[in-house]
């Protein structure tokens, strides 16, 4: 052996075991908390409020991972329901079953509710199911936890085939720049997916890693601009912290990803005919994901967490094999620079797809409140005159509350907190638009279609171009709570406004709901419930029969939705 190779060999060598030094002192045990994870989620952001909980954790980065170093009660609580176990001997080294989580959902009438992850919009009963294991060893993190996933998927009155064409060609016009399905295929429907695994190397705070998971960005609590538990979890690379990295200057959270997309595949329509005649059909490529999360909380503000996401996605075949075609989170935020005629077309040829969110989240523990809000751009400016001048154009936002109020019985609070989500186009449209149709909406492109995995927003789960308010009032004590909420809907409204403008006689299309809701535990089982009645005020853009050219009456009916989540602490804490 030759010296140059054997001072090689030698060197990677040191390298080598000077990586599992870095490793190996990588600090206690980890576990992940799932996005959006039933109970348990809402749970230890109320315990924050209190000052029971990790304040530096921003909950703008979704699944939150514990590593041992916050030994608050509200952690080892949690952990104690994801492990099994408060004691860890040697958490470095270890394997634990997970617990088990059911979640069935009952639809009467019509499809409702959203934030599911595998479940799908679905009229009829449908039921979720995950279990696994977590294990580690030293720097190699493995959880598997697949999905199972099973709908009934009944037929029910969607868009009526009975509009003048101009109106069904304003549905077919965010269908055709989306993917969101009325019905998902022609009858039952089952599906098993690896749903919240991950494989991640660890070093000090950071991972890099292969998942499947549901990644949640941002401060919403019911939704979310940019990625939630909406639709089923998608594969992706992914570079992340886990844990805040402290700092002089404040700390940091962020996440690089590179991902899959797939299409539904799937007609919007439940009428064949106007598929035939309107849809256009996909062509079965995937499209390809890039996206870029970073939390800032500043030292001097220790109570303030500022967010920034960018995304960007596109088919597959459009995309160029180059640094930036796979990472073209770090390009310009300008369209001008980007191409020499003078005509941003040349750019949107390349068939991206971008979406820009800031955020803060501010929190005071002391009147145990906190308040956030989010600002999405989905289309780029020309340049910055182009900015200043429509900084609402193709804009989205939502911004929420949470406050607890003492009973003055130890332990037990009043819980008020409300989100308002407003995807509709702005008033910017008549002015960059002819007439009052408008163009795209949040989650929609004219060449990468829907930013949605097969047939489900990832971000806002509440309908395309559609707003909501929510306002929830409980009794909460430790996980249990006893409470209602209030909700309204406002369904596709970009649709409306371009196919009925000034119409007179049609009326957008409101849902007002009331809902209880119920989460207890008991030792090893944890329920959550809610039970909501819907009322409907022009169902789908609709004239009820007794309706008249002088006395329009829109379709008014009823409905019910029922959701039951059962979490299973497999063996008991020790």
């Amino acid at each position: 052996m030759n010296n140059k190779l054997r001072v090689k060999i030698e060197v990677r060598t040191v390298l080598f075991f000077l990586l599992i030094f870095i490793f190996q002192q990588s600090g206690s045990f980890a576990q992940q908390l799932n996005a959006d994870l039933p109970i348990l989620e809402q749970y230890l952001r109320r315990q924050q409020l209190h000052g029971k909980f990790d304040s530096a954790i921003s909950f703008q980065l979704r699944p939150i991972r514990f590593d041992g170093r916050d030994s608050s009660a509200a952690s080892m609580v949690v952990s104690a329901y994801l492990t099994g176990k408060t004691n860890l001997p040697n958490p470095k080294v270890r394997f634990n079953l997970l617990p088990i989580l059911s979640s069935s959902e009952y639809n009467g009438k019509r499809p409702y509710g959203w934030g599911n992850k595998g479940l799908v919009p679905n009229v009829g009963f449908q039921t979720y199911l995950s279990t696994g294991f977590y294990a580690r060893f030293h720097f190699l993190e493995v959880q598997f936890q697949p999905e199972y996933a099973y709908s009934q998927n009944k037929a029910f009155r969607g868009f009526s085939d009975d509009f003048p064409s101009n109106v069904i060609r304003a549905r077919f016009f965010y269908w055709n720049n989306g993917d969101n399905p009325e019905r998902f295929g022609d009858g039952p429907t089952s599906r098993v997916w690896w749903g919240q695994s991950s494989v991640n190397l660890l070093a000090g705070p950071i991972a890099l890693g292969i998942s499947t998971q549901n990644i949640w960005w941002g401060p919403g609590q019911f939704n979310s601009l940019t990625f939630s538990d909406n639709a089923e979890g998608f594969p992706h690379l992914s570079l992340h912290t886990r844990r805040p990295v402290k700092t002089f200057i404040g700390n940091f959270e962020g996440q690089v990803i590179m991902g899959q997309l797939e299409n539904s595949g799937l007609s919007p329509s439940q009428n064949n005919e106007l598929n035939e005649a309107y849809f256009a059909n996909f062509d079965g490529d995937w499209r390809y994901l890039n996206g870029l999360s970073i939390t800032y909380n500043p030292a001097f503000l220790p109570n303030l967490f500022l967010g920034f996401n960018r995304t960007f996605q596109q088919y597959n075949k459009y995309r160029v094999k180059t640094f930036e075609g796979y990472f073209p989170i770090f390009e310009g935020f300008q369209k001008e620079k980007f191409f020499s005629n003078g005509n941003s077309v040349e750019y949107d040829n390349n068939g991206q797809d971008q979406q820009v969110t800031i955020s803060f989240r501010y929190l005071v523990p002391k009147a145990k409140f906190e308040i956030y809000t989010e600002f999405g751009r989905r289309d780029h400016a020309y340049n910055w005159r182009d900015y200043i001048l429509s900084p609402e154009h193709a804009r989205a936002y939502l911004m929420g509350f949470q406050k607890l109020f003492a009973t003055g019985k130890a332990g037990t609070f009043i819980q008020l907190r409300g989100e308002i989500t407003h995807q509709q186009e702005s008033n910017n449209r008549y002015i960059r638009y002819l007439g009052l149709t408008g163009n795209q909406t949040w989650h929609t492109h004219g060449k990468a279609r829907g930013f949605v995995n097969y047939g489900e927003t990832l971000g806002v789960g509440s309908g395309v171009g559609s707003n909501v308010q929510t306002l929830e009032i409980a009794k909460v004590s430790g996980m249990n709570k006893r409470g209602i909420l209030l909700e309204r809907l406002e369904n596709n409204q970009d649709f409306f406004y371009r196919a009925f403008g000034q119409t007179e006689g049609r009326r957008p299309w409101i849902d007002l709901s009331l809902g209880l809701l119920w989460d207890q535990q008991w030792n090893n089982l944890i329920l959550s419930g809610k039970a909501q009645l819907i009322k409907s005020y022009n169902y789908q853009w609709q004239q009820s029969d007794e309706s008249t050219s002088e006395f329009p009456k829109g379709y008014n009916p009823f409905a019910f939705y029922g959701n039951l989540n059962l979490i299973y602490r497999i063996g008991g804490a020790n």
